[in-house]
Order: C-alpha cells, then sequence, then structure tokens
C-alpha cells in the first residue's frame, strides 16, 4: 500500500471568461489529494492520510477518493471548514494561487499512532509541510517513516504565498533531506529553494526528479543523471500535472527503492510519468488519467 498525507482543498478555478472577476468552479484539489486521486485511477493500493472537513466540500472530497478507490480510513473528520484556493490560470496554463486557509481543518492534522500493516511508501508535500500545527504532524510521520524503512517521496511544490519566513522554510526543507528517498521538484521550486537537484542528491534522496514543464523531466541520483521530453498536448491548464507526477512515479516503482533502478529504469519510468502528466494537462483542473488511458501511448 501507498500512503499519500497531507492536505485536500477546494481549488476555485475560473471557468474561462476573460477578466479578473470571471466566474469560479470549484473543483477538488490539494497537491497530497491530487497525487492519491491519481494513484487511485492507476490502479494503485493507496491510501490517503490527511484531516477533512465535515462540511459540504469536505463531503464531495472524500466521496471522490472513494470512487477512485482511494482508502479513508486515515482521514480524520472535523467541523473546522475547507481550506479554498483561488487559481488564476495564464495564456500558457500556469495556474498561481490564492488561499484562505485560516482555521481550517487540514491544519489540524494529528500524528496517527501506527500506518496500516503493507505500508511500502508514503508521501508527503505542499501546503501540509508549511502550515502549523499540522506541518509538525506531517513532518513526525515522514521522520517515522523513514526510521521504518519506508520510502519516502517529498514534492515541497511550493507556494511562497503561505510561507511567512522563507529563511527558516529553506532550512527546515534541508532538514526533511536525510528522511527522504525520493524528491521531486519543479524547476520553480528549485529556483525559490536556492539550491540544485544534483546537490540535493548527495543529502539523504537516493534520487532527485526534476519537472520542466512542457520540455519534460530529468533525475539525478548519486551517479548520472536521465532525462525524457516532454509529451506535446494541447494544454487547457497544467492543475494536477505535478501531482500526477508523483503519483506514476510512486506507481511505477512498484515497490522498489529509488536506488534498485538502472538508467534504463529511470528513462521508461519518467516516460509513463510524462505521458500520464500530459493527459492531465489536456483536461481543465486536476483531472488524472485513469490506467488504461495510458496503455499502448
Amino acid at each position: 500500500m501507498i500512503v499519500v498525507a497531507g492536505e485536500s482543498l477546494i481549488d476555485l478555478v475560473p471557468d474561462g471568461a476573460p477578466g479578473p472577476l470571471a466566474p469560479l468552479l470549484p473543483r477538488p484539489g490539494g497537491g497530497p489529494y491530487n497525487t492519491a486521486v491519481a494513484l487511485g485511477r492507476l490502479g494503485a493500493d493507496v491510501a490517503f492520510c490527511s484531516r477533512v472537513s465535515t462540511d459540504v466540500f469536505g463531503e464531495a472530497l472524500v466521496e471522490r477518493l472513494v470512487a477512485a478507490g482511494v482508502a479513508t480510513g486515515l482521514v480524520q473528520r472535523g467541523p473546522e471548514p475547507t481550506t479554498l484556493a483561488v487559481a488564476a490560470v495564464g495564456p500558457d496554463g500556469s495556474a498561481r494561487y490564492g488561499f484562505y486557509v485560516e482555521g481550517t481543518a487540514d491544519r489540524l492534522f494529528e500524528l496517527p499512532e501506527r500506518l496500516p500493516e503493507g505500508v511500502r511508501a508514503v508521501a508527503f508535500g505542499t501546503c501540509s509541510l508549511a502550515l502549523e500545527p499540522g506541518a509538525s504532524a506531517y513532518e513526525a510521520l515522514l521522520r517515522r517513516s523513514a526510521r521504518e524503512g519506508l520510502l519516502t517521496l517529498l514534492d515541497p511544490n511550493v507556494r511562497p504565498g503561505l510561507i511567512p519566513d522563507a529563511d527558516a522554510y529553506r532550512k527546515r526543507f534541508a532538514g526533511w533531506l536525510p528522511d527522504v528517498s525520493l524528491l521531486k521538484v519543479s524547476e520553480e521550486d528549485t529556483a525559490w529553494l536556492g539550491g540544485s537537484p544534483a546537490e540535493w542528491a548527495t543529502a539523504g534522496p537516493a534520487a532527485v526528479v526534476l519537472t520542466r514543464g512542457g520540455d519534460g523531466l530529468t533525475v539525478f541520483t548519486r551517479e548520472y543523471e536521465v532525462s525524457v521530453p516532454g509529451v506535446r498536448v494541447p494544454v487547457v491548464d497544467t492543475i494536477g500535472a505535478g501531482d500526477t507526477v508523483n503519483a506514476a512515479l510512486l506507481h511505477g516503482l512498484a515497490g522498489r527503492m529509488p536506488d534498485a533502478l538502472d538508467r534504463t529504469d529511470w528513462h521508461e519510468l519518467l516516460t509513463f510519468a510524462a505521458r500520464a502528466a500530459a493527459v492531465t494537462c489536456t483536461r481543465a483542473g486536476a483531472e488524472p488519467p485513469y490506467a488504461h488511458e495510458l496503455i499502448d501511448g
């Protein structure tokens, strides 16, 4: 089983009309949540670990997890409101966000006593590692999972507007790396964090995957680099594309640790991730592909 730990929220996405006051459509979102849904659609044995509101948005979020085949036994529930993220989509399909997070349910996540038997990997990232008090609980889960020998994936998916002290966050990020098996970062993350994938690959992770937008993906290990091109598609928006990469990597590893892969394995895995992310980009909002959509090309 793969456990994805982190926030769920509602993305408010423009409906395509011009102007800053275009109508907004509510869509389920949150980096970890999207990763869990994508894993479920790929056919993985996956569970979501978070705190979700009991409001109408929270009910819709849980229903979508169930529909994707994601186990919800690790989902804590509470009456606090659901986090909202207002998206502004640029001409190239990229998205910027404004967040409404004060007093929301996902911030009150508590460390579970234990994870189920059979868990082999745990994924972390995005807002959940930046917003206290939940951030400390997720960090504790990351460190405990690493001590237990589980594969740990970290996708910082940095949202600068949610980080009150950038230097403190960068220091905290560096402190996570010894407990991370696989780090996934975007070019934007890398620029903001102020390091390099090659540098981070010597600080703990067995591999660092860099997403380069439409140009593809590159993996950095301590011995080599492997790159694959992006898949050219008509882009509606890029919401959820990086989360789909996370899911494709975890699913494609199939129980292996990152340092067990050779160059050929990485080329195949990155190609699969690029194809999966490309499908997501052809759809509005975070709508990752199902396994059957990735067969034969």
